[in-house]
């Protein structure tokens, strides 16, 4: 019988304050997170970027207890999904890389080869394909397998996307009924999700399917959730977690909790859409700050559905989501990474600096030329900001 190792992955996470540095270092050094002309010029602005923003991060980590519990709750539903799959007969081992925090892709694939691995079946943590997501720990896959030569042996097959499992489906919805049920009025409450966006460029020039996969996901959870209570919930959908002066996926979940307030909503239940564990934008950026501004905004009941977690369902989900793909077409690295448009995503082209006219990308393109001099600058100790006095 083939050892099957069951390749996991997720973002990852700082787990202690002095984590958050490095943590955003590796975040903004991926070009699928910001994208430069000049390849040389990523670690610079990778460390500029960290630097001004980890105070800030930190405060934010030290609300939600001084980590990140992303790794514990992952490592959880592992060993979850291990004990699934060998309960069905396969021989499963699973593997958790993280892309930007430990343990790295690189540990992993070092794990697998040192277990003696047959197989390798890929399943991103991420139930909705995004560049920046699964597409990013896709290719770096690709390119640990261009360099390794034992690793580029092992026959992997790749899960795209899975939003529309109906394990899936039928877990939110039922984490979300038992939210409703506490209302007032359960069939008033009105279901409010929240995904975490991505730049608006991804989706309409390089054939980013996210927002078509989060769109579509929302009304399939709604029809899971109307077979439960037997009445259809009015809802919404926006989006989180918004960074930079580039446009992303509208309408921010800020905007839309005060024109709901506005609009006399009382019962909201928020469900973190794209997230399957706690962390920080569920913890914190839901938890605290959207809380608060729903409060501000005369929303009096506030219920946030948690995130999946090891839910059993959950878990039985992506037991089947690996049985499916090991009898199943294999579907490859390259297959699993490629996009509609055929855009290729690295070294930086064209679209990737927001060569269009939205305000939004020349406000990103002036705040580029300015880094470009304050680097240029710093090297050469003379230009415009010397001449100002203030450098």
């Amino acid at each position: 019988m083939a050892r099957v190792g069951i390749l996991l992955l997720n973002l990852g996470g700082p787990e202690r304050i002095k984590d958050v540095g490095p943590f955003l270092y590796n975040l903004f050094s991926d070009p699928e997170i910001i994208r430069l002309p000049v390849k040389a010029l990523q670690k610079p602005l990778a460390w500029w970027i960290s630097a001004r923003r980890s105070s800030r991060s930190q405060k934010a980590y030290r609300e939600i207890g001084g980590g990140s519990p992303l790794r514990r709750i992952t490592e959880q539903q592992a060993r979850e999904l291990q004990s699934q799959l060998r309960n069905k007969g396969i021989d499963a081992t699973t593997y958790v890389a993280m892309r930007y925090w430990h343990p790295f892709t690189e540990s992993a694939v070092a794990d697998i080869k040192a277990d003696g691995i047959n197989e390798v079946v890929v399943l991103p943590l991420y139930p909705h394909f995004s560049i920046s997501t699964s597409g990013s720990s896709f290719r770096e896959l690709k390119r640990l397998r261009e360099t390794d030569l034992e690793f580029k042996k092992l026959p992997i097959r790749c899960i795209r996307s899975w939003y529309d499992h109906p394990s899936y489906l039928k877990a939110m919805a039922q984490l979300i009924a038992s939210q409703i049920e506490l209302c007032e009025v359960p069939k008033d409450a009105h279901v409010f999700f929240s995904a975490h966006g991505v730049p608006k460029i991804y989706v309409e020039e390089a054939g980013d399917p996210y927002q078509n996969e989060i769109e579509a996901c929302s009304v399939l959870i709604i029809d899971e959730l109307e077979k439960i209570l037997g009445t259809r919930n009015p809802y919404t959908l926006s989006y989180q977690s918004r960074v930079g002066p580039e446009e992303w996926l509208t309408p921010y979940t800020e905007d839309v909790l005060e024109q709901l307030g506005k609009s006399g909503i009382n019962d909201l239940v928020v469900v973190p859409i794209s997230f399957v564990s706690e962390h920080i934008e569920t913890l914190q950026e839901i938890d605290i700050e959207y809380r608060a501004i729903a409060k501000k905004n005369g929303i009096t009941n506030f219920r946030r559905v948690k995130a999946l977690d090891t839910n059993s369902l959950f878990i039985e989900g992506l037991a089947d989501l690996v049985v499916r793909s090991l009898e199943g077409p294999e579907i490859s690295l390259d297959q699993a990474s490629s996009l509609p448009t055929g855009v290729k995503l690295y070294p930086q082209e064209k679209w990737q600096w927001g060569w269009n006219n939205s305000s939004e990308v020349w406000n990103g393109r002036v705040a580029m030329i300015l880094f470009l001099d304050f680097l240029l600058e710093i090297v050469g100790g003379n230009g415009p900001l010397h001449m100002l006095g203030l450098l």
